[in-house]
């Protein structure tokens, strides 16, 4: 499909052995996408990997381009934006200035409209520019990694865990923007533990535990039939 992400036969090993066994995930344009599974069913490590920053094999096929083992900037500059869980940013540092840092590939007139486009989206970053990214409520903080990751314009938005940590009424707010960058055409994956949070956003689904994906489908057969995400749940554990 023209414009698909495609996370083709990925494995990732951490530690003793494989975290992440043989993986198949496509991330169309213009959609939200869904990756649930619980703690430790290798979300993260498969997002790491996609990024350039864990050791992988299998292949990122950005629009059929094979972005495999290329480095973090590079897989950036194609497009893809990573959001890991964490909160990552520079504390000691204004958002303003976290925003500037996020640009340093761009044009200046490219950085000028990224920086405009993720202040529309969060404009209440705008009211913040001069304050420490450190010192930001933890709302705040997660408008920042995903205006830093949306400055660039990318392709693709891969964001791991949105909720963590985050009061519900900060969730909402949040939940909404993922689905405007869709529709601007913008193929988003979004990986969270809690299922309703990511259902409610998602076309598409997959869940994931053990490493392995246990469904592939439709996000409102999840919605509908909410068994088959247990039953997912379920099948995995009796593979182990």
């Amino acid at each position: 499909m023209s414009g698909t992400l495609r996370l083709e036969g990925m494995t990732v090993s951490r530690g003793a052995g494989p975290v992440v066994r043989d993986v198949t995930i496509d991330i169309p344009p213009g959609k939200v996408t869904a990756l649930l599974g619980p703690n430790g069913a290798g979300k993260s490590s498969l997002v790491l990997a996609v990024g350039g920053v864990l050791p992988s094999k299998g292949k990122v096929l950005a629009d059929g381009v094979d972005l495999h083992g290329k480095r973090p900037e590079r897989i950036r500059a194609a497009g893809v934006a990573i959001v890991p869980e964490g909160r990552r940013m520079l504390r000691g540092l204004t958002v303003a200035d976290n925003l500037e840092v996020a640009c340093y590939a761009l044009s200046r007139e490219d950085a000028r409209a990224g920086r405009a486009h993720a202040l529309e989206l969060f404009p209440e970053l705008e009211k913040r520019l001069d304050a420490l990214a450190g010192s930001l409520s933890g709302g705040e903080q997660q408008m920042l990694v995903l205006a830093q990751a949306l400055v660039s314009r990318p392709k693709w938005l891969l964001v791991d865990e949105l909720s963590l940590g985050l009061a519900p009424v900060v969730v909402k707010r949040l939940v909404p923007t993922l689905r405007t960058v869709a529709e601007s055409g913008v193929g988003v994956l979004l990986i969270e533990q809690f299922a309703h949070v990511a259902l409610g956003v998602a076309e598409d689904a997959y869940v994931m535990d053990r490493g392995r994906i246990h469904f592939s489908g439709a996000a409102s057969e999840l919605r509908e039939h909410p068994e088959l995400l247990h039953s997912s749940y379920l099948q995995a554990g009796n593979a182990a």
